[in-house]
């Protein structure tokens, strides 16, 4: 057996069924782990390859084996000698060094020992001199990140970094965090933990919600949750599996995700278009779960505009950023699962009211993005003339947007071909900041029509130094510096200038990116980007973000082994081999909303006010 053999065969022991039908079994029975790694150790013994040594004997390893395989609902993060408590291997003992972290440092240790063995790097799928490629590191980083409930995976962890001696949730599985691991599962043929991980955040959503004495909506989904195993009634002989949901009561600032049930409808629908398999959605207990959160969503208030009123911190951009109000990226979120739930909701008399409801929502919400968000050269010269204090219900400067509001970098920044849709808007107030998952989700799920979405590509290009750079994506731009950095952050550390949300780069969005460019029939843009991130990734060891203003350092408090970021690659990768798979996220322009919204256009705001041929007697 020749060494680069020896190291193949293992990594296959440790993984390779890790990428078969998730809901049956776990990667390896604990004891055919076992067995398969001793009976490796004695045939490279035979081969006169140094010996590997366990941490334990067997015989001691196979008795706590048998102990634990007593669980009721034992986790594979809770096998001893094994796997770390984030589910990644741990303790194994390799020519004398100890605490070998994953199959990655396993394979360079074999290699490291050889004669004749060349090393090298490869950037594509297979291997070079032994190691692996970067797509086949990922894959196997996204395994080892899988959490198990009852035996059955369930999600993946938000990040598997070992070095970081604070935890905080990042243990935990996010519901936003997962939607890129479970697409790429969804691409790979592994439906198994996508089903799972639906059914079972639905039955969070139910749970008792509160904080000081207030209970939320009931459709509210957790942020995320964590799977804790406890004694079975006392007796600590036996255990069981328990989810232990976050809904923001710890979070850090206290805010509801309103992200998450949106995201969860998504992901819904991408099930079903993947694997052909309605049944999931067509469950009652998932209708009634798509009711709850819509009730929810499109609850009357006091708001005049169809945007989805939301406080900061209440999206991925989960600390004081300045963005509370109607941000985009809430707003292109909403709009696609409006999309996603009308398709999948049962037609019946109860769900008259809500679908009447949600079509005219839709109507109303794709009219204010496209008109009202939208900046370009020929607009930004619109505002720039614009009279203010008008009163009148046919006036150009509806929210009384002051021209002095245009800052001196959008001038420079704004190019003559391109555009995009600004951040946020409220009376007297637009946020020209470019958030690059608002604009590209508006373009996945059809909130911008096809001219805009081409704008907004166009704009990418145009700015590709300022919006990717080193590394894509710059998850806004530009960032808050100086005194508005204090005043709209409030001095937070860890959002200063150019880095986490105030303009660092997040690789996740790779995954965005690409879906956008293959709906618009534009894969070289996503093409060129993923070429970037190939370079850096794996050798940074999937960072969670970058900073400085070209992305060259690692995040100043960035976890490394961030799951999303590896799955955005992943399914970045899966889409340019195969971009026809794309359809399962997008949403095409509806031709009756597009007739609704010419209608708008023409209409007159005075004849709609009051009631038809409705006279209101008054008494004095």
């Amino acid at each position: 057996m020749a060494l680069s053999e020896a190291s193949l065969c293992l990594n296959h022991m440790l993984l390779s069924n890790s990428s078969s039908n998730f809901g049956k079994q776990r990667n390896l029975g604990l004891v055919q782990f076992h067995h398969s790694l001793r009976t490796l150790g004695n045939g490279i013994k035979r081969c006169g390859f140094r010996s590997i040594s366990f941490c334990s004997t067997d015989r001691k390893n196979l008795t706590k084996i048998s102990c634990l395989l007593s669980c009721k609902c034992q986790r594979t993060d809770r096998v001893s000698g094994l796997t770390a408590d984030d589910g990644r291997p741990r303790s194994l003992s390799i020519n004398g060094k100890t605490n070998v972290s994953n199959v990655q440092e396993l394979n360079e240790l074999l290699q490291s020992d050889g004669e004749g063995v060349a090393s090298g790097d490869t950037n594509g799928v297979g291997t070079v001199g032994g190691r692996k490629g970067i797509e086949e590191e990922a894959w196997d980083l996204l395994k080892e990140s899988v959490v198990y409930y009852c035996g059955n995976p369930i999600g993946t962890i938000a990040a598997s970094d070992t070095s970081s001696s604070s935890i905080l949730n990042y243990d935990q599985v996010f519901i936003r965090d997962f939607i890129p691991s479970g697409i790429a599962f969804l691409l790979k043929g592994e439906y198994d933990i996508v089903r799972n991980f639906i059914l079972h955040t639905l039955q969070l959503q139910s749970w008792e919600k509160t904080m000081d004495c207030h209970s939320p909506g009931q459709g509210l989904m957790p942020a995320s949750f964590k799977v804790r195993t406890v004694p079975l009634d006392g007796d600590n002989s036996v255990t069981e599996d328990v989810l232990d949901p976050d809904f923001g009561e710890a979070a850090i600032g206290r805010v509801a995700p309103v992200d998450s049930g949106l995201w969860w409808i998504i992901l819904l629908r991408a099930y079903g278009k993947c694997t052909g398999d309605l049944s999931v959605q067509e469950r009652v207990d998932v209708q009634t779960g798509i009711k709850m959160i819509l009730k929810l969503c499109l609850a009357d208030g006091f708001d005049m505009f169809p945007t989805l009123l939301v406080t900061d911190g209440s999206c991925m951009i989960d600390r004081r950023m300045g963005i509370h109000g109607h941000p985009l990226e809430i707003q292109a979120l909403f709009y696609s699962a409006l999309l996603c739930a009308r398709e999948m909701l049962a037609p019946e008399d109860g769900s008259a009211d809500l679908i009447r409801a949600l079509n005219n929502r839709l109507v109303a919400l794709s009219f204010h993005i496209r008109e009202y968000y939208w900046i370009d050269m020929k607009k930004l010269n619109e505002i720039y003339r614009y009279k203010t204090e008008e009163y009148s219900y046919d006036a150009v400067n509806k929210f009384n947007i002051y021209p002095d509001q245009i800052p001196s970098w959008l001038v420079e920044f704004m190019p003559s071909r391109g555009g995009y849709l600004i951040g946020n808007l409220q009376p007297a107030h637009m946020d020209f900041r470019f958030f690059s998952l608002g604009n590209l989700w508006s373009i996945v799920g059809g909130l911008a029509t096809v001219d805009q979405s081409h704008a907004i590509l166009d704009l990418v290009e145009e700015k590709w130094s300022e919006l990717v750079a080193d590394i894509p994506l710059k998850i806004c731009y530009p960032a808050l510096e100086g005194q508005e950095w204090r005043i709209i952050t409030g001095s937070d550390p860890k959002n200063t200038a150019w880095s986490y949300h105030n303009g660092g780069s997040w690789p996740t969005l790779l995954w965005q990116l690409t879906v956008a460019c293959m709906k618009m029939n534009r894969p070289e843009i996503a093409e060129k980007a993923v070429m970037l991130a190939e370079r850096r990734l794996s050798r940074d060891k999937w960072p969670e973000y970058y900073d400085t203003r070209r992305a060259r350092f690692i995040g100043k408090q960035s976890r490394l082994f961030q799951t999303w970021s590896i799955a955005g690659y992943l399914v970045a990768k899966l889409l340019l081999a195969n971009p026809s798979a794309a359809k399962v996220l997008i949403t095409e322009e509806d031709s009756e909303l597009v007739n609704a919204f010419s209608c708008m256009l023409s209409a007159n705001p005075r004849r709609k006010r009051g009631r038809k041929g409705f006279k209101q007697p008054f008494i004095i």
